[in-house]
């Protein structure tokens, strides 16, 4: 198409300084569904009894077991909230089925609250501990302005033609956030601005230029954008299709990327290094798959996290498999659209070093990813379909 790298990219975050340890998957006995309309959790019951599962061979005495030695050790390390001199009072939950165990006195939410301000903290995303809850609300509430009814492109596009496009924006892309936001924009202006085939590079490069500004601490010159495009178009068509871009989406720009997700629920689950990097893998593929769009970030990065434990069948102990319980209590959505994320996600890595959009499968395959899109476990798509199932 046109030159790559108008700048080296940055280096990928490093979530953790020291391998964790992963536990096998957990079903949890309950899930916090969050509610648009209160901006709240609320609690749900998620019964995996008519479905399919994620093979869980812990015992109801071992989940009792390790929660309340997980809630021991995570609470014993931070006092109660006190707000207006008033101290907040613990609310004990029992998870379905174990209602009658007295000794499981575990404080969920505020368990939940801590483990995410914790995640927040940790990965430098706040400056302030005491706003992390309401920002990671606000997190969960604004992935919902922006959702998208259905998959359908403006006709004369094809997924294949947005295939092409992403990938190479995959290419020149200065960070994973930009990346993920012009994603975003893009996929909002074809819905919204009448753009002809022949303008589909010039909208990829203005939706990444509009990224980089918000996103970016440096930005590219015009005369440099319009150098990756092989001089196709002027600045002067540059800087207009970027007034239409930004008139189309009403100067809304706000998005939080899938990828802000999968770090925090990594953190929560004490996620080892390979594994978040193999999620990441896997999210970015995501960004190729044009039935992805209809999906909330946050269930995205549920699944890519979910699928890359299962692909790595990486053990855990006690500790591992109560931090990952609590961090899949933050997955938005029902185990249908989780596993049906799962198996666009397993097909798309089962072919990724086939097809001519290749980017993310050769960005991955670098040392300081761990190699993880050349892991021999994702090269069989009916074996991670069996694994999801």
């Amino acid at each position: 198409m046109a030159r790559t790298g108008f700048c080296d990219p940055k280096p990928l975050l490093d979530l953790h300084n020291k391998v964790s340890i992963c536990s096998e998957g957990l079903n949890p006995a309950l899930i916090w569904i969050f509610s648009q309309d209160n901006a709240k959790f609320t609690r749900e019951v998620f019964s995996l009894s008519e479905g399919p599962t994620f093979h869980n061979k812990t015992s109801k005495r071992q989940v009792e077991n390790n929660l309340l030695a997980y809630s021991h050790a995570s609470l014993s390390s931070f006092p109660l909230c006190v707000a207006d001199g008033c101290m907040e009072k613990p609310v004990l939950l029992h998870p379905p089925g174990l209602q009658g165990l007295h000794s499981l006195q575990v404080l969920m939410p505020s368990l939940l609250r801590h483990e995410v301000e914790m995640a927040l903290e940790k990965l430098d995303l706040i400056w302030d501990r005491a706003y992390a809850w309401d920002m990671f609300l606000d997190m969960m509430r604004t992935q919902m302005q922006n959702s998208f009814p259905n998959t359908d492109l403006p006709q004369d596009f094809t997924d294949a033609t947005r295939a092409v496009l992403v990938n190479w924006l995959i290419q020149v892309h200065v960070s994973a956030e930009t990346l993920y936001l012009a994603i975003h924009l893009l996929n909002r202006s074809l819905c919204q601005i009448k753009v002809y085939t022949a303008n589909l590079q010039l909208l990829g490069m203005v939706c990444l230029f509009l990224a980089a500004k918000k996103e970016e601490c440096l930005l590219p010159e015009v005369s440099g954008l319009c150098y990756l495009m092989d001089h196709t178009y002027t600045k002067h068509q540059l800087l207009r299709m970027e007034r239409k871009v930004l008139c189309g989406l009403k100067f809304d720009l706000s998005y939080c990327p899938p990828l802000h997700f999968l770090i925090v629920f990594a953190s929560v689950a004490r996620c080892s290094a390979k594994v978040v990097w193999m999620a990441r893998y896997l999210l970015e593929l995501s960004l190729l798959e044009g039935q992805c769009v209809v999906f909330q970030p946050v269930q995205l990065a549920g699944a890519a996290l979910c699928l890359a434990r299962q692909v790595l069948e990486e053990l855990g102990g006690p500790e591992g498999e109560a931090a990952w319980c609590l961090a899949s209590s933050l997955h938005v959505g029902s185990e249908t659209v989780l596993l049906r994320i799962m198996h666009i996600l397993a097909n798309a890595a089962a072919n990724a070093h086939t097809r001519e959009t290749c980017a993310t499968f050769i960005k991955f395959s670098s040392p300081e990813t761990m190699h993880v899109s050349r892991h021999p476990g994702l090269k069989n798509a009916s074996g991670l379909v069996g694994i999801c199932t």
